[in-house]
């Protein structure tokens, strides 16, 4: 499977600082690296998920709240959310709990400790 090849304009083009990826909140690259992830694994081609993102900033561009912000990285989420559904590979009630579960988490739960040992999850300390 070939590297997703990633948009320098146009609506599906990331947002870039000096030619580098920004993300805002650590959230936005764990779902950017999942979306890269899940297409490197042959989950879903890199233009079916591309139309997906359209899709998702054109449903925003059409139909947000007065005041809502932009957030090009919640529309990623959403397209990813929806192409994971779409191809079954998790339910679209799961991918709600999931992420429900996952935004109450504290602030650098998935971080390694210094000697690397996580937080103790299936370790045996």
């Amino acid at each position: 499977m070939t590297s997703p090849v990633l948009e320098i304009d146009g609506p599906a083009a990331p947002p870039r600082d000096n030619g580098e990826l920004v993300f805002a909140e650590p959230w936005e690259s764990r779902a950017f690296g999942l979306a890269v992830t899940l297409h490197d694994a042959g989950s879903f081609t890199w233009d079916d998920f591309r139309d997906h993102l359209v899709a998702r900033i054109a449903d925003w561009e059409r139909s947000h709240p007065e005041g809502e912000c932009y957030s090009y990285y919640r529309c990623w989420l959403d397209a990813l959310e929806s192409v994971v559904a779409e191809r079954g590979l998790v339910g679209a009630d799961e991918v709600a709990d999931r992420a429900g579960a996952l935004a109450q988490r504290p602030a650098g739960h998935d971080h390694e400790h210094a000697e690397g040992h996580g937080h103790g999850h299936g370790h045996g300390h």
